[in-house]
């Protein structure tokens, strides 16, 4: 794939990454976003690979998953015409004991102790109520539901709904078998929502509701050999796979520490969540599915509009299984700008600020991560066929070698007046 060259650090990036594996370029990726990130999160992620040996990644990906969950619907982004809202999709990818679960726990225990709470508070305000009294129950995540409770969940908690399962295969399993209507259902809610699309469900005997704009998120871990799993049965062909940003372990830390994260460290990475989650909480109370547009500066606009015609340029040039994936890329970088806004602005609640180009910076950078993820994916997990030479390649070859139209014929079959005809064309093609 070649890469779009806008100025002398391209050029720089380009010749240095030659001489890398992919992991390796990953890798410093992943560093340099980490770099970028607000101080309660780079403190949180390094001392949790440090002290825990919980890899960074794993982390990285748990950490704007509970962010992601936390803004829902009340934030949106309007640029190049679309308006886009940060629910992102991610899959960590690894064998067990690779500490997946401890990174999606850690990351996402300030939301889950909310749900808790919001639970306690379900059960004693309905304690005496009579059934067509009661309150809805108010929850972030979901760990282990049947699509119609999924559904249904969202269809009462409006403004984001987290699929929050610890391993995909499930889930994966169900959408493989072609007799499961759940399973399609599945791909179809994920489908649907990840662009934030209308669910409407009909039952002639039980009661049927409209989700106006859905907001799913989803957070699970896979083990490496279930992985082509995940591109079988239909899930290629949906566009799914387009939709995951995957997470592949890249980091490692083989010495124990008697000492655990801070108590600092851990608050103040549960307070900037806490306070994306509050504010989205009190526009959800005050306004009943309004959101905060995010504006961007005349230079964010510009670098979005740019980035986007390079991922063309790219899809265009591509290949392999990664041309449906830089497609999907033009919508996520919209999500993750948006995403990466929230998080950078949630110690101090500046969401209403405009979005810098820097903002947009740190949320290619990102992508650019996940799609180098993406491409480990497909080298580690996913045997693709040999791409056999088109007839006009062969019979490049076949003039250059000093062959004959009889050898070409012979080599693909073809009958011998459409072999001429090529023939004589590729000889009419002048020289390069």
């Amino acid at each position: 794939m070649i890469m779009e060259i806008n100025s002398l650090n391209d050029i720089d990036n380009k010749i240095g990454n030659a001489f890398k594996t992919n992991k390796e370029i990953a890798i410093n990726q992943l560093e340099e976003i980490i770099s970028k990130m607000p101080v309660e999160i780079r403190s949180l992620i390094n001392e949790a690979f440090t002290l825990k040996r919980i890899p960074k990644e794993y982390l990285l990906s748990s950490i704007l998953f509970a962010f992601s969950n936390a803004g829902g619907l009340a934030f949106s982004i309007k640029a190049m015409g679309y308006v886009n809202y940060a629910n992102l999709y991610f899959a960590i990818i690894g064998s067990r004991g690779d500490s997946k679960s401890p990174a999606m726990d850690l990351a996402t225990f300030p939301l889950v102790k909310y749900d808790n709470e919001k639970y306690k508070e379900f059960k004693r305000n309905n304690a005496d109520l009579e059934e067509l009294e009661k309150i809805d129950r108010k929850q972030l995540f979901l760990q282990d539901a049947t699509i119609e409770s999924a559904i249904f969940t969202h269809f009462k908690n409006k403004y984001s709904v987290g699929i929050f399962v610890d391993e995909l295969y499930f889930i994966i399993e169900k959408m493989a078998n072609k007799n499961s209507t759940e399973g399609t259902a599945w791909r179809t809610f994920f489908l649907q929502g990840n662009t934030n699309k209308h669910i409407d469900i009909s039952r002639k005997t039980t009661e049927s509701f409209r989700i106006e704009k859905s907001y799913p998120t989803l957070l699970g871990s896979i083990q490496h050999q279930f992985v082509p799993k995940l591109f079988a049965d239909g899930n290629l062909e949906s566009g799914l796979i387009d939709r995951i940003l995957f997470t592949n372990k890249l980091t490692v830390n083989h010495q124990l520490s008697r000492n655990d994260i801070s108590t600092e460290v851990y608050e103040n990475y549960s307070k900037s969540l806490l306070n994306l989650l509050y504010y989205r909480t009190e526009i959800e109370n005050t306004f009943e599915m309004d959101d905060l547009q995010i504006s961007l500066d005349l230079k964010a606009n510009k670098r979005l509009f740019d980035y986007s015609q390079e991922l063309i340029n790219r899809q265009n040039k591509a290949t392999d299984l990664s041309k449906e994936y830089i497609s999907k890329m033009m919508i996520n970088i919209h999500k993750l700008s948006l995403l990466i806004h929230l998080i950078l602005n949630s110690e101090r609640q500046d969401y209403q600020s405009k979005m810098s180009v820097d903002t947009v910076e740190i949320a290619i950078l990102i992508l650019e991560f996940y799609f180098m993820n993406f491409k480990i994916v497909l080298d580690e997990n996913i045997t693709q066929k040999e791409k056999l030479p088109t007839t006009e390649e062969i019979i490049r070859l076949a003039i250059k070698n000093n062959a004959t139209q009889k050898d070409v014929v012979a080599i693909t079959g073809m009958n011998k007046s459409t072999i001429s005809r090529k023939w004589n064309n590729e000889l009419m093609q002048p020289a390069t």
